[in-house]
């Protein structure tokens, strides 16, 4: 025989297993009784076995077609599961995120973030890496990020932000360090102490801002080191090689032996930015950036 077995020769097998009557399973089917007939002898002649004992009383199921039932049963609620899941991801409830961000994000931004989109979409799976802005921005113009959180004001076309935290700045200083609060004439004399900042070549507009912080206090601060990395700046500060001006988020998590003085009379203030690739096919995105968007506005 040339007849090969498709979908709907295993739900007619399905109905007609369930009802165990031919007529009920026809109607239920929308085909005829002697249709259904065929299409069952179709089945029994591919299997080469019987799948139903039939008389005139009752229809009942072979050995061969009990087990085909629980498989056919598996089979189409596998289905079923596949469709809600095809569905699940075309509408952007399920999937996976990669997401970047920096250091001073690290302790409260995105593990709030994290929680957020659990509540709503704990389908969605994320993938973090702490990198800095500028490797953050590559990666996404490059579809290998689906969003950032970086500390970078201006973007090429095609990028999206959303300011979704603002902070003050505070001065790190070795634990010895006599200062105990910030002033304007505190600050100003320091002047003559070699500074550590975050690298220019990473966040130029955030590098000018710090230079502006001193500046305001009529100072041009000597930058005797630079780096990306926030631990490695407490540990040259740890060390006296210098001090630093860092967002105040960012005294959170580490255990190094300096300490955090507030600029709180400063006009400065750091903005962190979520940022994402507007035309990124990843559909679990649209919802999250909703999400995010929505509580935050």
């Amino acid at each position: 025989m040339g007849y090969q077995i498709e979908l709907r020769h295993l739900k007619y097998f399905q109905v007609l297993a369930e009802e165990l009557k031919f007529r009920k399973a026809a109607d239920r089917l929308f085909i005829s009784q002697p249709g259904l007939s065929r299409q069952i002898k179709q089945m029994e002649e591919i299997f080469n076995a019987p799948l139903f004992d039939r008389n005139k009383k009752k229809v009942t199921l072979t050995e061969a077609g009990l087990y085909l039932k629980d498989e056919v049963d598996f089979l189409f609620s596998h289905i079923e599961n596949i469709k809600k899941q095809i569905s699940n991801i075309n509408e952007g409830k399920q999937g996976e995120l990669r997401i970047g961000f920096l250091g001073s994000a690290a302790q409260k931004i995105v593990p709030e973030v994290i929680f957020k989109l659990n509540k709503d979409f704990p389908k969605i799976s994320t993938n973090l890496d702490e990198m800095p802005n500028k490797l953050q921005i590559e990666l996404l113009e490059k579809d290998m990020l689906d969003i950032g959180f970086v500390r970078i004001q201006q973007f090429n076309p095609g990028i999206s932000k959303h300011m979704i935290h603002q902070d003050t700045f505070s001065l790190v200083l070795p634990k010895s360090h006599p200062m105990k609060k910030a002033s304007f004439e505190a600050v100003k004399k320091l002047g003559d102490e070699p500074f550590i900042f975050f690298s220019s070549d990473d966040s130029p507009f955030y590098y000018d801002l710090m230079m502006s912080i001193c500046e305001d206090h009529g100072f041009k601060p000597k930058t005797y080191h630079k780096s990306v990395n926030a631990l490695t700046i407490y540990k040259l500060v740890e060390e006296g090689l210098g001090i630093a001006i860092v967002p105040t988020g960012l005294q959170y998590g580490y255990q190094e032996n300096v300490k955090f003085v507030e600029l709180t009379h400063i006009p400065q203030r750091t903005e962190l930015y979520m940022i994402w690739k507007e035309s990124n096919r990843n559909p679990a995105l649209k919802n999250v950036i909703r999400l995010l968007l929505k509580d935050n506005t």
